[in-house]
């Protein structure tokens, strides 16, 4: 089994974003804060699931289970969106996750 990675998720969603570049509006900064919006109402999706279920039916059942992956995979592709319309690359998002990384391992 292969990684599924930031760059892999990136160029998905760049085809995606392009398929429907007539119907959708375009990826840039204006629209960063828009793709944020929607990435919270899918965070909420998440935790309505938990919330209503429970942690270990989320975990255990298998339908509920498909249903927070799929919540979880749209939470993503609004987070991607995001990388793209502020042009953040699969580089400097590593770059500042390690460093964010490091300090929080000295923290306590």
């Amino acid at each position: 089994m292969s990684d599924f990675g930031i760059n892999e998720m990136l160029e998905m969603q760049s085809t995606l974003q392009d398929r429907y570049k007539d119907r959708w509006p375009p990826i840039c900064p204006e629209r960063g804060k828009d793709q944020l919006l929607w990435m919270v109402g899918e965070i909420g999706e998440v935790i309505d699931i938990v919330k209503k279920h429970g942690d270990e039916l989320a975990c255990r059942d298998a339908g509920l289970r498909g249903q927070l992956i799929e919540e979880l995979a749209d939470v993503l592709m609004y987070y991607n969106d995001v990388l793209l319309c502020y042009g953040i690359s699969a580089d400097e998002l590593r770059e500042s996750y390690t460093c964010k990384f490091e300090r929080n391992m000295k923290r306590w």
